[in-house]
Order: C-alpha cells, then structure tokens, then sequence
C-alpha cells in the first residue's frame, strides 16, 4: 500500500501547488516526483512487485488495479526523475517565457505548474496501470494538458500547433480506444492480469487499430509531420516531457499487448523491421537538414522512435531493449531540449544553427550537459549502450541462429544486422555533428554568460542518474528483473500455441 500513496503524492500536488507561490510551487512539484523515484528505486533493489487493487467493475472491464512489475518500474522511474529535474530547469525558464509573451508571472505561473504538474502525473499513472481502461484515461488527459500547454506557452503560430497535435493525437488515441474496446469484448475483461495466455487473445482488427494509433503517436515516418511542429513550438519544459516520455509511451502500450498475444508482430515481422530501420534512418539523415535546434531534436526524436520499433520485433531480447531504450532516450532527450530551451533563455531566442557556434565558451555548463545528452542517444556510456546491446541481441536470436524460425540464411540476415548497426552510428554521428555545429568551432561571442544554476544542475543530475544505471547494484537489479518477467510471459504465449511463435 505504501507504493499508492507514494504515486498519489504527485496527484495530491496537482491541487496544492497552484496555491503557492511560483518557487514553492517548482519545490513542492520536484519533490513530489523524487519522493516515488526513490520509492521505486527501492522496490528494483529489493525485488518488491505487489499490485494494488482499486475496484473491481463488471465485464469486460474487469478489475482495477495498479501493477508495480519491472517493466512498471522502469518506466515509472524515468518519468520520475525527468519530470523533476525538469520542474527545476522550468522556474527561470517560464519566468523568461512569461516575460516575453508580457503576462503577469505569478499568476501564469500558477496556471503552468497545475497543467504540467496534471501532464506529469498522468504519465506515472499510465505506466502502473494494470488495466487497459485506466491506460486509456491517463494518455488521454496527457494528450489534453499537452495540448493546453502548447496553446497557452508556445512559439511562433501556438494555436495552430497545439490544434494540429491534438487532431493526431486523438487520431491515434480514438484507434487505440476501438482496439481496447474489442479486446475487453473478446476476452471479457481489460484487466492485465487476467490477459495472459492461454487465456486471452488479441485478434487482427483490435492489433491493427492499436499498432496504427501508436505509430501516429510515436511517431515513425509517414505520422510523423506533427511532431517537428509539436516538438519545436511547444515552451521548451513541455518538450523536454514531450518528446522523451510521452512519445514513447506508445511504445510501451505496444509492448503491454505484444506480452499478451505477440503473433501480429511475428506475422508481420519483417515488413515492420523494413520500415522501422529507414523511418530511423531517413529521421536521422533529416536531422543535418534542420536549421532550427529544437526541430533537429524533434527529428533525433523520430529516429529514436524508430530503434523501439525496431525493437518490437525482436522477440524476448528486443523488448527489453525497448524498455531500455525508452529510458536512454528519455534521459538525453530532456538534457537536450532543456539545453536548447536554456541557450534560448540566455541569448534572446537563439535557435538558428547558422548563428550559433562556439557557445561553449559562453555557457560551457549547458554545453556539457548536452554532451552527457547525446552520449545517451548514441549508447555511449549511459544506459544506451545495454539498450543497443539487447537489441542488438535479438536480431542475433531472431535471424542469425539457424534454430530460430525467423532465420533467414546468412545472406538475409547480415544486411539486418549492418542495418541495425548503421542506425545506431547514424546518432552518434548527427551527435556530434550538432555539438561541433552549435557549441564548437568558431565562437561568436566569447563573453562567458552567468546564467542560473537551474538550467544546468538538474542535467547533470538526469545524466548522472543514466551512468548510474549501467552499473551495480541498479543494473544487476532491474535487467535481471526485466528480462525474467518478459522471457517468462513470452514463454507462456509460446507454450499457449504449442511450438514456438512464428
């Protein structure tokens, strides 16, 4: 019961800290969010997974419940620690926005701290969902504080953009709700707990509604035009949850049903794989193409989408490599827009690439943290690099060992796997590529800026956290922990169809 209260502590805020002044309001909302990191690092150390039940309705809703797994807690503390350091970058930021748009700051303050405290919320309460119902309702009220946040905070023609991510958006959510209706009517209930082979199935038309509506929302190539939009309009803390935590949450709703019933990615296995690799790579190309910071980000952010796709289709290794990699993009991907919004706060609005270089000399703790950013998405020396590894691991598993029913001969498979490999140089290469283009080179002022420690402490302190994970005790906790609970639900499915999946 301890972990209910923990999660309700952050919800309880959503209430408390309009009613406080704008510092203590950005305190009490961190605080809230370290409070269940804390919680859920404990529970990862010591092996601790109860569920909660809330209430049990009829069918085919079924019962309620919150569900503390592996898979739970590693997404639960990536949105925890994120969504705190980036309340922290967010109190000189918003400050600096508000001042631009000439609103009165403590009373938009309030408005922005209920709508990112509720936004940040509804993420965390998503991942311990133990129903699909209960899912559904916390994407959809993300979806809307998004979209408020956008309206109310953004850049350039905000209306606009806030209007163009909510009709893709509800797109993709209305897909995934008809998929989650057919499923509770299939199987006679949503609960979790109660999907698991041999008992529940997840047919073709509820599989290909749900996959359609998380691609709009990853997004992969083709769904993708609202997010460069979304992602460089919206005020930069907004970014920061948007592109590493919320996109990805498709990703964890498609892994939540490929452990129910994982035969419509086997079946559709190799179609999906092609895809993936060019959306990731015809993203990560793009991304040289962007004179804007945020939208270059925006664009890593398509091409990182695509490594968890990729990953969708690699059997028991890949989905853990997808969890894992939820979590390295998730960590850089703050430090990165919180970099971008940072330069943009101390040097009037800069986001032109063509107008930048050498900003390391003038704010080299802001160039540092985006080091440590970029070192997550190229899997070097943070958590991204166990991600690439089980990755990596499961297209060996799927193509390359000759038991396996998808191996496909050394000549099919080895293109696979030089794909996959060039995927992952392509971020290392556009990473440096943007460092050199934005904080090397030839410098175009050399005055050293003092600028708040909010904007590069909290960085430091997702970066650290991303190091941390790599190794002991963390990481021989949580992999084991992941692996062991999606090896063993992949087996069920496997013995469910007497054989082995296709």
């Amino acid at each position: 019961m301890i972990m209910l209260y923990v999660l309700l502590l952050p919800l309880i805020v959503v209430c408390i800290a309009p009613l406080l002044s704008s510092k203590k309001a950005t305190y009490l909302s961190a605080i809230s969010f370290l409070v269940p990191f804390f919680a859920i690092l404990y529970c990862i150390l010591k092996g601790c997974t109860p569920e909660i039940s809330i209430v049990t309705l009829s069918a085919p809703i079924g019962e309620i419940y919150l569900n503390f797994d592996y898979i739970g807690h590693a997404f639960g503390l990536t949105i925890c620690i994120v969504s705190a350091m980036v309340a922290l970058f967010a109190l000189p930021y918003m400050v600096h926005r508000f001042g631009e748009m000439e609103l009165n700051v403590e009373s938009e303050f309030k408005k922005y701290i209920f709508l990112y405290q509720f936004y940040a919320v509804s993420m965390l309460w998503l991942v311990y969902s133990g129903n699909l119902i209960l899912l559904y309702v916390f994407l959809e009220i993300a979806l809307i504080t998004a979209f408020f946040l956008i309206y109310f905070y953004g850049y350039g023609n905000r209306q606009w953009v806030g209007q163009l991510y909510l009709i893709w958006s509800l797109i993709a959510g209305v897909l995934a709700l008809a998929g989650i209706i057919i499923i509770g009517v299939t199987n006679g209930t949503l609960a979790l707990n109660a999907l698991v082979p041999p008992f529940a199935t997840v047919g073709m038309i509820a599989w290909t509604l749900i996959f359609i509506g998380m691609l709009i929302e990853l997004p992969v190539l083709g769904p993708h035009v609202w997010l460069p939009w979304a992602h460089a309009e919206a005020p930069t803390p907004l970014s920061a949850l948007l592109s590493p935590l919320t996109v990805g949450l498709a990703g964890y709703v498609l892994l939540r049903i490929a452990l129910i019933d994982y035969s419509f990615i086997a079946a559709y296995r190799m179609p999906i794989l092609i895809y993936a690799i060019f959306s990731s790579i015809y993203a990560g190309f793009s991304v040289f193409k962007q004179t804007d910071f945020k939208r270059l980000l925006a664009y890593s952010t398509v091409s990182q989408m695509g490594y968890m796709l990729v990953a969708l289709c690699l059997g028991p290794f890949g989905l853990v490599g997808l969890v894992i990699q939820y979590m390295s993009h998730a960590f850089g991907k703050s430090i990165l827009f919180s970099s971008a919004g940072g330069i943009i706060a101390v040097h009037h609005g800069l986001r032109d690439l063509n107008k930048m270089g050498g900003l390391h000399d003038s704010v080299p703790a802001i160039s540092n943290a985006a080091v440590i950013g970029f070192l997550n998405l190229g899997g070097m020396l943070t958590i991204g690099m166990i991600g690439e590894f089980f990755i990596l691991r499961g297209v060996v598993e799927t193509f390359l060992i000759p038991e396996s029913p998808s191996f496909l001969g050394w000549t099919g498979s080895i293109p696979i796997l030089l794909a996959v490999i060039f995927m992952f140089i392509l971020s290392v290469w556009y990473g440096f590529y943007t460092v050199r283009k934005v904080f090397y080179g030839k410098p175009k002022d050399t005055k050293r800026l003092e600028i708040s420690r909010y904007y590069y402490v909290p960085l430091f302190i997702i970066g650290i956290v991303s190091v941390l994970l790599v190794f002991p005790p963390l990481s021989t906790a949580l992999i084991p922990g992941l692996n062991s609970l999606i090896q063993t639900l992949m087996q069920l499915q496997v013995a469910a169809v007497g054989g082995v999946l296709p």
